[in-house]
This record gives C-alpha cells, structure tokens and sequence, in this order.
C-alpha cells in the first residue's frame, strides 16, 4: 500500500513504521464501532469519555500484537466509576475484521458533574490481559491509575513492564456534522520504540526519578535522539486532524512524519462485536447447586441473564442449569 492510498478509513487502524528510526506506529479512527459500544448503555458523559477513550486505545493496542484471540484491558478504581472493561479479538484469518466491544460500571450518584473524567476513577489500577486461546497461558500486567489520563497509564505501563517506551496521542467527542444526529467519534496515533535483541535495562535498576523507568533509561544515543524527534513532531498533531473525517491517516502522516520516512501497511478493519452466547451463559451457571438455581429463579419461572457488553438477553428454563442438573438424566 503506498501513502497516496485511497481507503474508507473509519473504523480502521493503519499500521507504519517510521524508516529512518526504529519506531513502529499505528493510526486508528473509530467511528460506528465507538457508537455501537456507547449505545448499548446510557452513560454519563463522564463516564463515556472514559469507555471511549479505553476502546480507542484497545483498537491501538490490539493491533500491535499478532493475536488470534483477545486483547482486553480492565481500569479499576474506588471512585465513581468502579470499572471500564474492554476486548479486542484478533481476526481468526487475514482480511478479516478485529472485533471490540466495552462496558462501564459505576455509581451514578457519586459522579462528579464537575470533574474530569479521569479523576472519576479514584485510585487503583490499569491491567493488561492477553489470552492467545486454547493451548496457551494468559498474560497480565499492571500499572497504577496515574498521569492524568487512561493514555499516561498505558504509557506507563509499556515503559514499565514492556520496556517499550510508548507514546499516545488520542482524542475524542461527539461528532457535530451539520444535518445529520450526533455521533461519537475518535482518533489516534501510537508511537512505540520497537525492542532490540539486547536486554533492556533490569526494572528498578539505572531507572529515573521516582523509580520509574523514562525513555532515557530505556534508550540511548541515537536511539534517544530519534525518540524525542518523532514526540516533537507528534506535538504538532490537533485534535480535527486525530478524528477526521476530512484528514485522512496517509495524509496526517505525510505531514507529521515526512522527513521521518513513513510506510504505511494493510490496514485492519475493526467492527462491535460481542463473543457471549447461551452456551457461555449455561457454562457460568454450571457451578451452581439447585438450590443456588432456584434462588436466581424469577417469580415467572425462569433464569435470566443479560451481557454488560452488547446487552442481549438470555431466559434460560433453571431445570436446565447448573451441575446437578447436568447429571440428571432428565435434563
């Protein structure tokens, strides 16, 4: 794919690589996927800007790694809003779109009118899951809930427990295109240092103020050099040219970076999507006794049960659920 490329780019992460440095890069755009995820629930503008920044950095996340199964990232917190979850499934085939879904959740009556959504979060932390399927082990990884914003606490946690210094500029609103219904919308870009075959610095060792390991720890020389020049040139980025429409990711990139030589590859289309199912509704149930089921029985008779995620309900007959009605040869 060459820069001058012409492509739909919403909903879509292009990947790049900046030639003359060892940075790799991606530039997403989330449009109908961002408005399917907030629209399952009708969140507090606080607690919407947190879902949707969380979503766009899942689809920039995501896309750096060659998964074949699921990315997620859960933010926890003591204040107002106790939970923002997120998934991100590979495609299971090349050409095949990569899959997000999202939900918040949160004490109405403790949210600030008046705060920023950041600080709605409190204190508590950021995880990183990934889940390579069947055959694998899980990995996960921790960082703080600090910086000022869901983007530091990546950042951090790259630099920490990656020791890949990470850069993010992200952006995100309700589209007001005269004509037409708000919408939302986001945009961003994603630096990161690409690692080396040789160790990086031991975590806690040589690190900077604080103990927190910088950028300057983790690089050196020309290294160094080349990172702080492509943060400068992200400096520059604004908001309109993040979100788009009228910019398109080629375009954005030929003006950061052109000195820097980009090249762009395939882009990744990205879509909502929901892995829940009966059958995983039936299989969270198999732990519990008959008397739990009969507890979880409504006064109609049934068992149900609603995803956080895409909101579809599942009425289940409670003869049918749980481990003793999987022994039972009428079941």
């Amino acid at each position: 794919m060459t820069i001058g490329s012409q492509l739909a780019w919403d909903d879509t992460v292009l990947p790049f690589q900046l030639d003359r440095s060892d940075i790799r890069g991606r530039v997403a755009r989330l449009d109908g996927v961002l408005d399917q995820v907030l629209k399952q629930h009708a969140y507090p503008p606080q607690i919407e800007a947190l879902v949707a920044e969380a979503a766009l950095l899942t689809a920039l996340i995501g896309q750096t790694i060659k998964l074949r199964w699921k990315l997620s990232l859960q933010i926890r917190g003591n204040g107002p809003a106790r939970l923002i979850a997120t998934d991100y499934y590979g495609p299971s085939e090349d050409g095949q779109s990569a899959r997000i879904r999202a939900y918040a959740s949160f004490d109405r009556d403790r949210l600030d009118p008046a705060a920023a959504p950041f600080s709605q979060i409190g204190k508590g932390y950021l995880a990183v899951l990934i889940d390579q399927g069947e055959g694998t082990v899980p990995y996960s990884g921790i960082t703080p809930i600090a910086g000022g914003s869901l983007s530091s606490c990546a950042e951090t946690y790259f630099a920490q427990s990656e020791q890949l210094p990470t850069r993010f500029a992200v952006t995100f609103g309700k589209s007001q295109v005269p004509g037409a219904a708000p919408h939302w919308r986001a945009g961003g870009v994603m630096l990161q240092h690409m690692p080396k075959a040789s160790p990086f610095t031991a975590q806690g060792e040589g690190t900077g103020e604080g103990g927190l390991l910088t950028h300057a720890d983790i690089l050196s020389g020309d290294e160094s050099e080349n990172w702080t020049r492509a943060n400068l040139l992200l400096d520059t980025v604004e908001e309109m040219e993040l979100i788009g429409p009228s910019v398109q990711p080629t375009d954005l990139l030929v003006r950061l970076f052109h000195e820097e030589e980009p090249r762009v590859f395939d882009a990744q289309p990205v879509r909502f999507g929901c892995s829940c199912s009966e059958d995983k509704v039936r299989n969270s149930l198999s732990i519990y006794s008959a008397k739990d089921i009969a507890y979880m029985t409504t006064p109609e008779g049934i068992v149900t049960a609603d995803c956080q995620f895409c909101g579809a309900h599942y009425e289940l007959d409670p003869k049918t659920v749980g481990f003793e009605a999987a022994k039972s040869p009428n079941a």
